[in-house]
């Protein structure tokens, strides 16, 4: 662990305090303000997307359907108001699209998903927390009545299944009082078989209200796991904080560190490192003892909002003698990867190594990956050709990751002879990775000829397919091609994924339509309910700090926060950079980065006293 630990980022202050094993956090020294409701009841999309939203749509009319916001106040009013009460709520409302992270977490939820399309598009920011929830209760869900072991993910849709499946959510109750009283009885077996299913699916709002009516007419017994499950589904559907005041009605014997770390890893989810923390150290408080796994929430939050304190983290497991398991591993390459501390990341190697375990197949693509981003290209094609084998034909499964990196070495020839193997039968996740492929070696035709073909296999498309050849269109300037692309898209998809969004968003900056780019912002998320990457908000918010357009800087930062992503240095960096091309004076900037726990460097520094409002000028020092 030693090793592990010397591998790891240093720190130069340490934020956690050992003896009590509990994380601080500053709190907020400036006042806290709502933005009020974020829930507009009609949104205006009259040229959105050329047809992909109609002209105006009605969303969720619930009055009890808002978002608040906990912000602090603008360094400079700008035209801006902020009124409302305090709250730390992050909604009520979503719809049965699920979590904000939930498509990248499933697309990053086991090695046979690695294709190298999500992490290429945002590796950094829309990093996946573990798709945790899902597989605890897929292998709690293998215990049936009796004790008896058997699958519960069989193809057929039990009876129960299909009543909740043809049922609206808000009538979910009635449909299930009828459903037992014909006579239908109510097993485990069936239950577990179900939620399974709904959870597959991402229809969380409907198996939370399954939950709700188990737990009211008391048709099951439910246990720990039960509770557990019930305070996830609540979190993905109505939102962390409504979870959290559950957990305070679940009976004390049931309140165990199961369901903790269900709160714990859904805080986590959503980049809510306040919340991640005080939920950490309510399990210490608790006396839970601490696991691989609660450990490496930790790890997933600061990867994704402050590297420096991943080293805090595995001194604590160092001393509370936990033990890193892969996943583990997996997380300190990628940090390194991503700093581009490559001698650092084989380090990391090494010492997983001398442990005991493996490198798998995730752990090489990284590997394969940051090799390739550092330039390192002897390395990378080693790697590459280990993951291949001697016969290809025998690992044709490793052509959907193959094919993108060595796309992003230059090697056409390779990826010539990937795609000879699988183009007389591809699958659709060789389609997708061989679309990046020929984007990456501007090989257009080649991307929208596969493009074509994977579209004749599917027959239901999702806008998941159509953003990988969005986005080659959008890297490549093809704006013609592009929005003609999102008219296809509009035929057939209903809802918006966020890589589809993300490119979407950058396909109309590049036109130089940033309000339609900010305007898909808005009724995207409102509309889905889903949750716009980092880097959709931080490509528009840049377009306004350039203009020096300091209200709606400062609205994308507002929406930032209420989207659930913490301030870090990046955003506050765009924003002063609005401030100073606006020649306008940011009242109290500093402190308001204080409050969020981010500290200047000099450059920032710089910035700041530009912008100062009580900087005093040559003349004034002359007058003094």
């Amino acid at each position: 662990m030693w090793a592990l630990r010397r591998a790891s980022i240093s720190l130069k202050n340490r934020l956690f305090i050992l003896g009590g094993t509990h994380i601080f956090f500053v709190k907020s020294e400036i006042a806290s303000r709502s933005l009020g409701s974020y829930n507009p009841l009609f949104i205006e999309s009259e040229v959105l997307l050329d047809g992909l939203l109609s002209s105006t749509k009605f969303c969720n009319p619930s009055s009890s359907s808002k978002l608040y916001l906990a912000v602090h106040t603008f360094s400079s009013k700008a035209g801006t108001e902020s009124s409302g009460e305090n709250s730390d709520d992050l909604g009520d409302g979503f719809s049965e699209l699920g979590g904000p992270a939930d498509a990248i977490q499933e697309a990053l939820s086991g090695d046979e998903n690695i294709n190298g399309l999500i992490s290429e598009s945002d590796a950094s920011e829309e990093d996946a927390a573990v798709a945790y929830m899902d597989n605890v209760f897929s292998e709690l869900g293998t215990e049936v009545d009796g004790g008896e072991k058997k699958s519960s993910t069989t193809r057929a849709t039990l009876p129960l299944t299909e009543a909740i499946l043809a049922a609206r959510p808000l009538t979910i109750y009635k449909v299930l009082d009828k459903w037992v009283e014909e006579g239908n009885k109510v097993t485990r077996k069936e239950v577990t078989s179900t939620f399974l299913h709904l959870r597959k699916r991402k229809l969380f709002l409907k198996a939370l209200k399954l939950s709700e009516w188990l737990e009211s007419t008391k048709h099951l017994e439910f246990l720990e796991r039960d509770y557990a499950s019930h305070v996830d589904l609540i979190a993905k559907a109505s939102g962390i904080f409504q979870a959290d005041d559950y957990i305070n009605k679940i009976p004390e014997s049931f309140r165990g560190e199961p369901v903790y770390r269900t709160l714990l890893a859904n805080c986590v989810a959503t980049t809510h490192v306040k919340k991640s923390e005080e939920v950490f150290n309510k399990m210490k408080d608790l006396k839970f003892s601490l696991t691989t796994f609660t450990c490496n929430q930790l790890l997933i939050l600061y990867k994704r909002t402050n590297k420096k304190k991943i080293a805090d983290v595995l001194l604590l497991m160092e001393k509370e003698n936990i033990k890193p398991s892969l996943f583990t591993y997996q997380l300190l390459i990628d940090v390194k990867g991503l700093s581009k501390d490559i001698s650092g990341m084989e380090q990391v190697v090494e010492t997983m190594k001398a442990e005991g375990l493996k490198v798998n197949t995730r752990i090489q693509a990284s590997l394969a990956r940051h090799y390739a981003d550092s330039g390192l290209k002897n390395k990378a094609e080693a790697v590459l050709k280990e993951m291949e084998g001697e016969n290809v034909q025998k690992n044709r499964w490793t052509c959907k990751i193959l094919l993108p990196i060595y796309a992003s070495l230059g090697r056409a020839d390779e990826v010539d002879r990937l795609w000879e193997v699988c183009k007389s039968n591809p699958g659709l996740d060789e389609c997708m990775a061989a679309i990046v492929a020929w984007g990456k070696i501007d090989r257009i035709e080649e991307a929208e000829e596969t493009f074509e073909k994977m579209l004749k296999m599917l027959k239901k498309p999702d806008s998941k397919h159509f953003s990988v050849l969005l986005k080659v269109y959008t890297d490549h300037k093809m704006i013609a091609k592009g929005k003609e692309l999102v008219r296809r898209m509009a035929e057939t998809c209903p809802n918006i994924w966020p890589l589809t969004l993300d490119s979407l968003v950058k396909l109309y900056i590049d036109a130089g339509e940033v309000e339609k780019a900010d305007k898909i912002l808005d009724v995207t998320y409102v509309r889905n309910k889903g949750r716009p990457m980092f880097t959709s908000f931080l490509a528009v918010m840049d377009q306004y700090a350039n203009r020096g357009d300091i209200p709606n800087a400062e609205k994308i930062f507002q929406k930032m926060r209420q989207a659930g992503y913490i301030s870090r240095l990046q955003q506050y960096q765009l924003l002063i950079r609005a401030y100073t091309n606006a020649k306008s004076p940011a009242y109290g900037f500093a402190e308001r980065m204080k409050a969020d726990n981010i500290y200047p460097d000099k450059a920032m520094s710089d910035l700041l006293a530009q912008v100062d409002a009580f900087r005093k000028t040559e003349v004034d020092e002359l007058l003094g």
